[in-house]
């Protein structure tokens, strides 16, 4: 049986983040003793694609002794600014969720959240081993659009990507790691061979391919914390508030859906 794997999500890295971002965001001081604690603890980071394919088959190559996956998501600046030069001095590596309308440049959305990567940025970042996957193109609540919309997120996003570093993103992330059984299946069929989701906890190989859990990492999160997040201890206790709150929203969205269906039937 496959042992569980911590999945690491960060956001922005920055010492004065935008306020939409602060709670998710980690001062690079702190983002560097945290990468020094997984050296020190003996963790082997590993790309999601990696860790996806090991428990895709048996055949491929076995993982090293105690792996962690460092992810992040949107596409912040400070990921090449900070996180880089870390990850660079330990060897480690990374995947990166880009919001492809995010990105410096993006001339038909209205930009990110703070000050964003742009292409060249990310291209550095791909050269410095951080694999670069999908995180949609407007970063939308993915389980809430229509076919159409949600069918153009995914594709527009990995084609972009695809386009500007000559190689098919193979992974995925979802926007405010919120999916559904519809969700996952587009994004199967567009191509993507995993995803990952938050769920605060552990990932496992019984979580499947397209539903992977990741351990959020904010900047309130202490060098103590964080050293029990990738040990599996005192998850549930960490992450409590969340799973509630994760919980009561799920029956919104669902709320919503059944009267967004019921309206379409109408109609």
């Amino acid at each position: 049986m496959s042992a569980p794997v911590p999945v690491l999500m960060y956001h922005a890295v920055a010492r004065e983040p935008a306020e939409l971002t602060r709670g998710l965001s980690v001062a690079p001081e702190a983002f560097a003793e945290q990468m020094a604690v997984l050296k020190e603890l003996d963790f082997t980071p590993v790309t999601t694609a990696r860790l996806a394919a090991h428990w895709r088959t048996s055949s491929f190559e076995p993982l090293p002794p105690n792996p962690v996956l460092i992810t992040f998501d949107d596409g912040y600046e400070g990921v090449h600014r900070h996180a880089l030069p870390v990850l660079a001095q330990h060897g480690f590596p990374a995947t990166l969720f880009v919001s492809t309308g995010w990105i410096q440049g993006a001339y038909d959305t209205g930009g990110g959240l703070d000050t964003m990567l742009d292409w060249d940025q990310v291209r550095e970042l791909a050269a410095g081993g951080v694999e670069i996957g999908g995180h949609s193109h407007t970063h939308p609540q993915l389980d809430q659009l229509d076919e159409d919309a949600l069918w153009s997120e995914l594709t527009r996003c990995k084609e972009i990507i695809a386009d500007e570093l000559g190689a098919v993103p193979a992974s995925f992330a979802y926007p405010y790691g919120y999916s559904s059984r519809r969700v996952r299946e587009r994004v199967r069929q567009a191509g993507f061979a995993q995803a990952l989701a938050v769920g605060n906890g552990l990932a496992r190989r019984g979580q499947g391919p397209y539903a992977l859990h990741r351990l959020t990492v904010r900047r309130s999160t202490t060098v103590q914390e964080f050293e029990r997040l990738v040990q599996g201890r005192a998850i549930a206790r960490n992450f409590a508030r969340d799973r509630a709150l994760t919980k009561g929203y799920a029956m919104v969205r669902r709320a919503r859906q059944v009267r967004r269906k019921a309206i379409r039937t109408r109609v």
